[in-house]
């Protein structure tokens, strides 16, 4: 757990090991100082950072801070949709966090795109963040945020607007990279003598479903923080988190898009293996067009009927055998006209 203080922007000396410690120190600060008009930035507030928090550790915040059961519930379970709920002054914002998964070949690849989640508890005086996952961390943003006390005295909003930036900015990453895949895979299933396995596209799109289940749904949760949450997020802030909505859904739209050319990547390649399953079957029926003259002949010759035409005759099994490879060879020149050899 990391816990700290912030005041005016920046983050006073010292680690506080307590929960209510810190908020005790910040209520401190706030009775020790006049009321302040509306629009101002915040002076006093904690930052409580959590990883793969139990159940007991995660109820001690909840009681600290007052947060709802719900939330609290759905904090130490994870596997949440990106969602904003509001209770009470309290905001709840999942945000799925991804991670590109580096690979020599998409045909070689098992995984592109591995997931996490961060949960942001938002109050007047605080903010609680709650990470599952490897990837995600959030030690970037802090550091970035500590560096820059201007934008971190607007408060604890100014906090989630950090950590969603960072989020979006890591979707924009991933779905550039992920287009550097798709351009690859197109070019194996259309390059000319390739023949390509429909399971890497099928892998693929399995990654760019997992990746929009990520992204998509965020876009409902940055229009609720904009027109249902005025009363706690001052307008500077949602200016910031405005910007953030707009790079969401360009990369939204982008991943869409790679979803269509996938299905239409699918459509291509099954269609491909398709004309070249009709394409050996002409080869296998002419071939076997070709094999059913001699055949034919050599089973009625095979009869052993005593009275057949031409037994006696002394230049009848040359002829034959000449009647049977001219018939032969006629269809064979016949069958490479028609492109079926």
């Amino acid at each position: 757990m990391d816990c700290g203080v912030y005041v005016d922007g920046h983050r006073l000396p010292g680690k506080y090991d307590s929960c209510a410690a810190a908020l005790d120190k910040v209520r401190e600060i706030e009775l020790s100082r006049p009321q302040l008009p509306e629009e101002t930035p915040q002076e006093a507030f904690v930052w409580v950072g959590l990883h793969e928090p139990d159940q007991a550790r995660m109820q001690e915040v909840a009681d600290v801070f007052g947060l709802h059961p719900l939330a609290v519930e759905d904090a130490v379970q994870a596997h949440q949709r990106p969602k904003l709920e509001r209770y009470d002054d309290t905001l709840f914002l999942v945000l799925k966090t991804v991670n590109y998964v580096p690979h020599e070949s998409v045909v070689l690849a098992r995984e592109i795109v591995e997931t996490g989640e961060i949960m942001v508890f938002v109050g007047s005086n605080f903010v609680v963040t709650v990470r599952h996952g490897e990837h995600g961390g959030l030690t970037e943003v802090r550091g970035k945020m500590d560096a820059s006390p201007q934008h971190l005295r607007w408060g604890p909003y100014a906090v989630m607007h950090a950590i969603a930036d960072h989020v979006v900015d890591h979707y924009v990453e991933v779905t550039s990279l992920m287009e550097t895949d798709i351009d690859s895979i197109e070019a194996l299933a259309f390059a000319p003598g390739r023949t390509l396995d429909v399971e890497p596209i099928y892998l693929l799109k399995r990654e760019v479903v997992e990746l929009r289940r990520c992204v998509a749904p965020l876009g409902h949760a940055f229009q609720r923080i904009q027109t249902d949450n005025k009363d706690l997020i001052c307008k500077e802030v949602r200016r910031y988190l405005r910007d953030v909505a707009d790079h969401h859904s360009e990369t939204a739209d982008q991943i869409t898009g790679y979803d269509d050319m996938l299905n239409s990547l699918v459509q291509a390649a099954l269609a491909r293996v398709g004309m070249q399953q009709n394409s050996d079957m002409r080869k296998i029926s002419a071939w076997a067009a070709i094999a059913a003259v001699p055949t034919a002949l050599a089973g009625i010759y095979g009869m052993n009927f005593q009275f057949m035409p031409e037994l006696k005759w002394h230049w009848g099994y040359p002829t034959v055998v000449a009647g049977m490879v001219t018939v032969c060879l006629v269809l064979y020149f016949t069958f490479r006209r028609v492109n079926w050899l």
